[in-house]
């Protein structure tokens, strides 16, 4: 076990904290740590008649726009049901709501520098009733591919969202689809 001698954190903002940690090994050999603590997150595999729906926008981080799954979290309720978090995420992106939901799984985003966590949801049984975007995903677009259409962009390193890639392979290694 590695036992935590300080922590001081470096940055905050609504939506992250950055800190940095002194840590001791189970030798007895110090270390440093840089944490990110960002909130769980809730992203949804829109899958119905073959087809995936996905949305479209830039990501600063990387300088480029990225198509992936819907997925987000709530910073003014950061406690948040994440069924609750992934319904209200599916209507905002995409403008459906699904009759049918459930989570497949969970996982961690990035568990070698970030406490954030993925939960995991299918929906089906989909009907549009109009998008609901939040200011900051002002270029955010939704569009649906086919399933096939789909696997060859991730092939083809078109899609290289790494949430949208593990959440759709733990969906068909589940046979979901």
């Amino acid at each position: 076990m590695i036992k935590t001698i300080s922590s001081t954190e470096k940055y905050k903002n609504q939506w992250i904290t950055v800190s940095e940690d002194i840590i001791e090994r189970q030798s007895g050999a110090k270390g440093l740590y840089g944490v990110v603590d960002k909130l769980d997150f809730a992203a949804i595999l829109a899958i119905e008649d073959g087809y995936i729906y996905l949305v479209e926008q830039y990501r600063y981080p990387v300088k480029q726009r990225s198509l992936e799954i819907p997925m987000g979290s709530w910073t003014e309720q950061p406690n948040a049901d994440p069924l609750k978090l992934a319904l209200g995420e599916l209507q905002e992106e995409t403008g459906y709501q699904a009759k049918h939901i459930e989570k497949i799984g969970f996982h961690h985003v990035d568990n070698g520098g970030s406490t954030q966590g993925c939960h995991v949801f299918m929906a089906t049984d989909l009907t549009f009733v109009g998008k609901n975007l939040d200011a900051e995903e002002e270029d955010l677009t939704s569009t649906r591919l086919l399933l096939s259409d789909f696997e060859q962009k991730i092939i083809d390193g078109v899609i290289l969202d790494a949430c949208t890639i593990a959440c759709y392979g733990l969906a068909k290694l589940k046979g979901l689809v």
